[in-house]
């Protein structure tokens, strides 16, 4: 008994510390995970702000002494800034507003309507995740060679409409709310598109915000459909743009390049700044949904 004493004692000592000591650990683990994702983040904008000779100093120098803007000016003197980025604008926008619709649509019919093969046809959508991007680029290129929208922005802004990824995340958003609203809207002589609306697609406009927001920033930063889809310098996105400057490479005016990576990292920073919080709700609310 004498021996078994100390054991049954120090059992809650260890317990209690271990308690204590998870919270440092968590704080541990995310402060190495933050600085891992955060470091390349704050050394491409470091090094935009020194000059092209102080981009090899050994041992670098986190912040730069003497901070310039000369890298900035020059990615604007080698490339039409402005031009790109309102290329970019249009096609990231009108593909974002238009995967919140066809995924809305989508979403709600697999959800709330019955039809023929319903089952297979979303098999089917969901089996399109699956299949890369550079296997269908051919026929989605051949297709739209036909139609004359080759080397046109309407060429990017078309077949990016259908996504498959919104539509299994609104189907789940839409199957989240409760049956009985469309009900009582199907009692008062409303059909099937006044029911989503008027109903549904008001509720559901967080997840709708989550679709645009994530199409926004994957089709900003797309660079392989642009480079296979435009030919004519005046349709280049800003990805495509900025390969133009690589050339700096050579002469070793990295602090170029990386400003010009600044640059277009801001506009898709800002989306998500600002959708930060629909983005937050709407997954706190799906959750809470099923």
């Amino acid at each position: 008994m004498s021996q078994a004493t100390p054991t049954l004692k120090a059992t809650p000592t260890l317990s209690r510390v271990r308690r204590s000591l998870a919270p440092w650990a968590r704080i541990a683990g995310l402060t190495v995970c933050a600085l891992l994702t955060l470091g390349p983040v704050f050394w491409t904008v470091s090094t935009s702000l020194r000059t092209p000779a102080q981009s090899f100093d050994l041992p670098p120098q986190i912040i730069p002494t003497h901070p310039t803007t000369a890298a900035y000016r020059g990615v604007f003197q080698q490339i039409d800034v402005w031009l790109l980025a309102l290329n970019s604008t249009l096609v990231t926008a009108l593909v974002a507003v238009g995967q919140m619709i066809t995924a809305g649509l989508a979403g709600y019919a697999f959800a709330r309507m019955e039809f023929r093969f319903k089952r297979p046809l979303f098999g089917l959508v969901l089996a399109t995740m699956m299949v890369p991007l550079q296997v269908t680029i051919v026929p989605v290129f051949l297709v739209l060679k036909s139609m004359g929208l080759t080397d046109t922005l309407l060429g990017l802004i078309i077949p990016a409409f259908p996504t498959a990824f919104g539509t299994f995340l609104m189907r789940q958003y839409f199957l989240g709310m409760p049956k009985d609203l469309g009900e009582a809207a199907m009692l008062d002589g409303a059909g099937p598109w006044r029911i989503f609306r008027s109903v549904y697609a008001p509720l559901a406009a967080p997840g709708l915000a989550i679709v645009g927001v994530l199409a926004f920033n994957y089709h900003w930063n797309e660079f392989f459909r642009p480079l296979i889809l435009e030919t004519s310098g005046q349709n280049y996105t800003l990805p495509l743009g900025l390969v133009s400057l690589q050339g700096n490479l050579g002469t070793g005016s990295i602090s170029v390049v990386l400003a010009g990576v600044v640059l277009s990292m801001l506009p898709a920073l800002a989306v998500f700044v600002i959708g930060q919080r629909p983005l937050r709700e709407g997954i706190t609310s799906a959750g809470v949904n099923r």
